[in-house]
């Protein structure tokens, strides 16, 4: 997939430039616009623009002005001049830039396609050198690490004690070492992302201490940990493992799952040793957790694990971009949190849990989404103790997470679910049916429920349902309305079934919602 991004102050020159690609390379490309030089900056900076068709002639920043900018900052992007001038200078000016190509207007549709074509050669070109450079350097990285996999591997399956296991150990120079072992098990592991989860993962842990790390079995990891204290004590250890679960649940993914042998040092018992980190993992909690071997946990479950509803309706408001819903289960979880009469360090595990599942949960809709809030998470939970400062932060970052969500899902409307849903928000108190839309946006019914599916993910009746609910949600805070005016407001008929469906979707009553707000 090519993106290409079509710049011109003329809207005619425009539409031409993304029919001519739409009909050629429907499948090939997705196409931004642009009406300035501005305005292309912006997009480049915020999308990874591959060809890039530039005006020359454009009010305010030139083409080439715009071309000058963006080469500093994206230096790999294919530029092809468009101007209305025959002239040298300008081509001259354009190749000095950098351009691949000058294409004077009207532009010739097989001209277009075929510079489209041989830009996009031209490009596979580049990346399949980069494809080899990273290729060489995948295979200079495996040296040392097989190793480090042999030595776990032979622990796990020498059943028949046929391998001398003190020799890997020799060869580390950790035979004088005692040593846990680590079981991880990671989710959303698959063949694509394995490899370089693992490479980052070897890094991290290796970056705070000398680990050996296995290669991914399924979804797990096993790390043999080495302890350099002379007397270790594993109140010690503990700790250590506990920051490295924090690290890996910081820079991989929330919900990791982990188990923890009992320090050793004798050698006929690693196999022994990592079946105990197996065991711990497998008492873990389903949703992630990190277990001791033969460590009873003291704490009472409603201390251990905070009510997961409320979580789990704010992280569905992030997806739908519903900031008032997501502040209002915000102020519900944190306190869920404190009611639970859970000290501080796991109440801000709490939420560093959730703003890690946040972030991942944008990145799965906008890729491009990065955060500073994010970046500075870490340091700011470790030195902060006020719970309210804490909530604010936790708050700034999740609008972010919600602006970025709502950005991308705006730019991706297709015109005929956007009619649609305009249709259905002027008219939520009326009877809305499925062909009474259909026939308001000119197409079948049958196509209607099929495009809206693909589109937003859920059936027309559900989408209907949801927008009145925030409706409802949004004068329930706004107006003084009350809750039976609000039933009608919204096009139900029935109040007792409208506080069933709206307490099923945000978790309070009508009235208990006005209450909190």
């Amino acid at each position: 997939m090519f993106n290409i991004l079509v710049t011109d102050d003329e809207q005619i020159v425009v539409d031409a430039l993304s029919f001519i690609i739409k009909k050629n390379f429907a499948d090939d490309t997705k196409i931004y616009t642009a009406l300035s030089g501005t305005e292309a900056i912006e997009i480049v900076m915020k999308e990874n623009i591959d060809i890039l068709f530039m005006d020359i002639n454009m009010p305010g920043l030139s083409g080439l002005e715009t071309v000058s900018v963006i080469t500093k900052l994206k230096p790999n992007i294919v530029f092809v001049i468009l101007s209305a001038f025959d002239k040298f200078q300008y081509a001259q000016e354009a190749i000095n830039l950098g351009a691949y190509k000058y294409i004077t207007k009207p532009v010739n549709r097989n001209v277009v396609i075929e510079t489209i074509q041989s830009a996009m050669k031209l490009i596979e070109e580049k990346k399949g050198k980069l494809s080899a450079d990273l290729e060489l350097h995948k295979k200079l990285d495996l040296v040392s690490p097989m190793i480090e996999n042999d030595f776990i591997y032979a622990c796990i399956f020498n059943n028949d004690k046929t391998i001398d296991l003190s020799s890997y150990l020799d060869y580390f120079n950790l035979s004088e070492n005692p040593w846990v072992f680590c079981c991880f098990e990671f989710p959303n592991i698959n063949s694509e992302n394995q490899y370089s989860t693992y490479l980052k993962i070897h890094e991290l842990l290796n970056t705070e201490h000398r680990c050996l790390v296995s290669s991914f079995m399924m979804n797990r990891i096993v790390v043999f940990f080495p302890i350099f204290s002379v007397n270790p004590e594993y109140n010690e250890v503990q700790e250590r493992i506990k920051k490295f679960y924090t690290v890996l649940s910081y820079n991989i993914s929330a919900g990791i799952r982990a188990g923890v042998s009992r320090i050793q040092t004798d050698k006929s018992l690693l196999q022994a040793s990592y079946n105990e980190s197996l065991s711990a993992l497998n008492k873990s909690a389903v949703n992630g957790g990190l277990v001791f071997f033969g460590i009873q946990e003291t704490d009472n479950s409603k201390k251990q694990v905070v009510n997961s509803e409320f979580k789990n309706n704010l992280i569905n408001k992030l997806i739908t971009g519903d900031s008032k819903g997501v502040k209002a289960f915000l102020e519900l979880y944190t306190s869920e949190l404190i009611s639970s009469d859970l000290p501080l360090d796991k109440i801000k595990n709490n939420f560093f849990e959730l703003i890690v599942t946040a972030n991942n949960t944008t990145k799965e809709i906008n890729k491009n989404f990065v955060s500073d809030c994010f970046d500075n998470a870490f340091s700011t939970f470790s030195s902060e103790n006020d719970i309210n400062l804490i909530k604010e932060f936790v708050h700034k970052f999740l609008l972010e997470c919600t602006t970025s969500i709502t950005s991308v899902k705006k730019a991706e409307v297709h015109p005929v679910i956007k009619k649609v849903c305009d249709y259905v928000n002027e008219n939520l108190s009326k009877d809305i049916s499925l062909e009474e839309a259909a026939d308001f946006a000119g197409i079948s019914s049958f196509y209607l429920s099929k495009l809206f599916k693909e589109e937003k993910g859920e059936t027309f009746i559900n989408f209907i349902s949801d927008k009145r609910l925030e409706k409802a949600r949004q004068l329930l805070e706004e107006t003084e309305l009350s809750i039976k005016e609000i039933t009608a407001e919204v096009g139900y008929n029935d109040q007792n079934y409208f506080s069933r469906i709206f307490k099923n979707k945000y978790g309070l009553s009508p009235k208990e919602y006005r209450k909190v707000n």
